[in-house]
């Protein structure tokens, strides 16, 4: 009721406009979740969400519209962004601002079909690639441009570095939706450049120290695979927190939703780092997903791996993910998710999981 409330009183303060609407939506979780990427321990899991979507139409046709998830906000920041998104659209034409996909991003489709979990665990291993390609190279403010016709989409995207040093990234994607015998096909293919070479040149000496371990006389082997593992953990967090490190990226995707109800999706893509060690190979990444929905259950697996990641010769992170969901209705469904993840380098692996069970809400 306090929405519905909320909502007239809203389009009342809009009277006047040719055509303007304020949608307010949400969603809640409740559950468990543990696992080693929990630290073994399990966990209460509790998360909630609100987005407010406001859209018009000018007397020429020309709609327009903006959208705040007030989950990720940062205050609104006019040169950054928060979560909320901007577009203005004329036909088949549409300018996206904001905390939106890239080209590489918007034309590529994600393994993870069917079904989904409360703290995505089944996307939360290392295999995954959720195609983000160099999206939040800088501030993650974007820009995307697209145009679509009969099916086809074409993608023009930029991200720009607020402070002037770095070149602004770039990004040009195609997409085909359609009907083939029964069939929902999506084909895509993307592309993503950025000329980042000085964050690429830190971040590799930030990368090489923090792999650079050498275990001393006597040491056990576990005590060496405990360090291999802590010395990855520090990489990994030098990666997401310097800046951009990836100078260009490319992949394609394929997606087929059946009338039986089966689902199947397959990615590939090739990202370059700095041609500096240790960050000076090609990574490459290759996944595939299977999902089944029938009435109100929805199944979906998947599968990842990358090789030579973050540009480091032998470097291969993989790992699979499995999701269940069931539709209770009204907005309410159970999800059961489970993610494993492995690294290997040099003869030494390590492995981890995590799982989740609990209630999405949808409102």
């Amino acid at each position: 009721m306090k929405k519905i409330l909320f909502a007239t009183t809203a389009l009342v303060a809009t009277a006047g406009a040719a055509s303007a609407e304020i949608a307010l939506t949400g969603s809640a979780e409740i559950g468990i979740l543990g696992g080693g990427m929990y630290g073994d321990v399990t966990q209460f899991h509790t998360d909630i969400d609100v987005t407010f979507t406001m859209t018009g139409e000018a007397d020429n046709g020309l709609t327009f519209g903006a959208k705040v998830d007030l989950d990720e906000n940062g205050a609104f920041g006019n040169t950054t962004q928060g979560g909320e998104t901007y577009f203005v659209a004329y036909g088949g034409a549409r300018l996206d601002m904001g905390d939106v996909d890239g080209a590489f991003d918007a034309a590529m489709t994600e393994v993870n079909v069917a079904a989904g979990s409360i703290d995505d665990s089944e996307t939360a291993h290392w295999g995954f690639n959720g195609n983000a390609g160099l999206d939040g190279s800088y501030d993650g403010q974007i820009a995307t441009f697209s145009y679509t016709a009969s099916g086809f989409s074409g993608y023009l995207s930029t991200e720009i570095d607020d402070a002037g040093v770095f070149d602004p990234v770039w990004g040009l994607g195609f997409k085909y939706s359609g009907d083939l015998g029964g069939t929902a096909l999506t084909v895509g293919i993307g592309y993503q450049s950025g000329d980042q070479a000085a964050a690429n040149a830190s971040a590799a000496l930030g990368f090489a120290a923090a792999l650079a371990y050498v275990p001393a006389p006597g040491e056990s082997a576990g005590v060496t695979l405990n360090n291999t593992v802590a010395a990855y953990e520090t990489a990994s967090a030098l990666l997401t927190g310097s800046g951009p490190l990836r100078s260009e990226v490319m992949g394609v995707s394929v997606k087929a939703d059946m009338a039986n109800g089966l689902s199947f999706a397959l990615n590939y893509s090739e990202a370059k780092y700095a041609d500096i060690a240790p960050l000076d190979e090609t990574e490459s990444h290759w996944g595939i997903g299977l999902g089944y929905t029938q009435n109100a259950l929805a199944i979906g697996v998947n599968y990842g791996e990358y090789d030579d990641r973050y540009g480091i010769d032998g470097l291969q992170d993989k790992g699979y993910g499995l999701a269940v969901a069931y539709d209770l209705g009204g907005g309410l469904a159970a999800q059961l998710g489970y993610g494993h993840s492995e690294l290997s380098s040099g003869g030494v692996s390590f492995d981890t999981d995590s799982y989740s069970l609990g209630l999405a809400m949808s409102f």
